[in-house]
């Protein structure tokens, strides 16, 4: 791999995204299915955590490396099918994930758990609603950084729901239950756009999503962010060099330029940029293992009594990512050479990056992201 240079930045910006999983929805299963069984025992509902602190440490530890790997693993998918700018949310696709464990159950509810924990070690999957709790609890007061994280969930009015799942998802994601009728699309669809318009102060104002009339259940996870972010910039040497970046990128390689990073007083220039993507994380997640819940097979018997027709159908997640003019401003940046070679004492960042924001005390990864042409931004 070729030179590159990791700045890490204080930067004002605005983001927003929003995690759907719109299609808890019926489905006929094949002759046979009722003969096939889940084989893992059901998990009962997660309980708050008595270990020790230590304990506790190192599982939040754990998290933050399998968010970053997680988010690695989905860019390397994404940049299979494009090459263009990329910003999505690891954390609000392990948010959604944890979720949707609340409802599940065997097979179904394992594999949502082996892709949200990468390296399999380290984090009870049946503790991650609980960890990620206390990261947002953590996140909402830190003024600074000014991200608000919530759920909301659309259910249709004649849906049996379990009353279970809606108070471990109040509890763990603080979920917000709005009652609608499905099939009145456009005034469905109306509702749920005033319901993320009003949590993403209008940076998302539409969901732009296709409303089928089967559906039950839409679960809407979005995070909000607007204050002085810390954002990881690394900027490759060489132009073109920036897709072969992303084989190399891994939690361990992150911390290592954070650990060995040195302050120097440079002239940095960054963009101005604004950044609107939207993905079928479905079919990235199938990619990574995480099927079951796709399919006619679907345990979803913790989220409702009536669940052996109900499979999820999509899930789509829609992110924002916008560096207001204060960012054109030079500023002091914080550098640290991958590779070392003699530093300029003015660095404009006018060629492809990738970009890590993070929260800085857990280093938990809020969003991932590239810009492949920062000239035309």
């Amino acid at each position: 791999m070729t030179a590159a240079v990791a700045l890490r930045l204080l930067l004002p910006c605005l983001l927003a995204e929003a995690w759907l999983v719109p299609g808890v929805a019926p489905s006929s299963r094949p002759p046979g299915a009722q003969a096939r069984h889940e084989t893992l025992q059901g998990v009962q509902a997660p309980e708050e955590e008595q270990e020790k602190e230590p304990w506790l440490a190192a599982s939040e530890r754990q998290l933050c490396e399998d968010t970053f790997n997680l988010g690695f693993s989905l860019l390397r998918k994404i940049s299979m099918r494009h090459e263009g700018n990329v910003v999505f949310s690891p954390l609000g696709l392990s948010s959604a994930m944890a979720a949707l464990t609340l409802g599940t159950r065997g097979q179904t509810k394992a594999q949502l758990e082996g892709g949200l924990l990468q390296t399999r070690n380290g984090t009870r999957p049946g503790h991650l609603p609980s960890l990620l709790r206390r990261f947002r609890e953590r996140l909402s007061h830190n003024r600074e950084l000014g991200l608000a994280q919530g759920s909301l969930a659309f259910i249709h009015e004649d849906f049996d729901i379990k009353e279970t799942f809606l108070n471990l998802s109040k509890r763990y994601f603080d979920t917000e239950c709005v009652t609608m009728n499905f099939r009145n699309a456009s005034q469905a669809q109306g509702l749920m756009d005033h319901y993320i318009n009003r949590e993403t102060e209008g940076k998302i104002p539409k969901l732009l999503v296709e409303i089928n009339p089967d559906t039950k259940l839409i679960l809407v996870d979005y995070i909000f962010l607007k204050g002085n972010a810390t954002m990881l910039v690394v900027l490759m040497e060489k132009m073109g060099d920036h897709l072969a970046l992303e084989d190399y990128l891994t939690s361990d390689l992150v911390d290592s330029w954070l650990r060995n990073m040195k302050t120097r007083n440079m002239e940095v220039f960054f963009p101005k940029f604004k950044l609107d993507q939207k993905y079928e994380m479905h079919e990235l997640l199938k990619q990574m293992g995480v099927r079951k819940i796709f399919s006619p097979w679907a345990s979803l018997s913790e989220l409702s009594a009536t669940a052996r027709n109900l499979k999820v159908t999509k899930v789509l997640q829609k992110s924002v990512i916008e560096v207001n003019e204060k960012g054109t401003e030079a500023m002091a940046g914080t550098v640290s050479e991958i590779i070392a070679y003699s530093m300029p004492p003015l660095i404009k960042v006018n060629r492809p990056f990738h970009f890590m924001i993070y929260e800085e005390a857990s280093r938990l990864l809020l969003f991932l992201g590239r810009v492949v042409n920062p000239t035309l931004l």
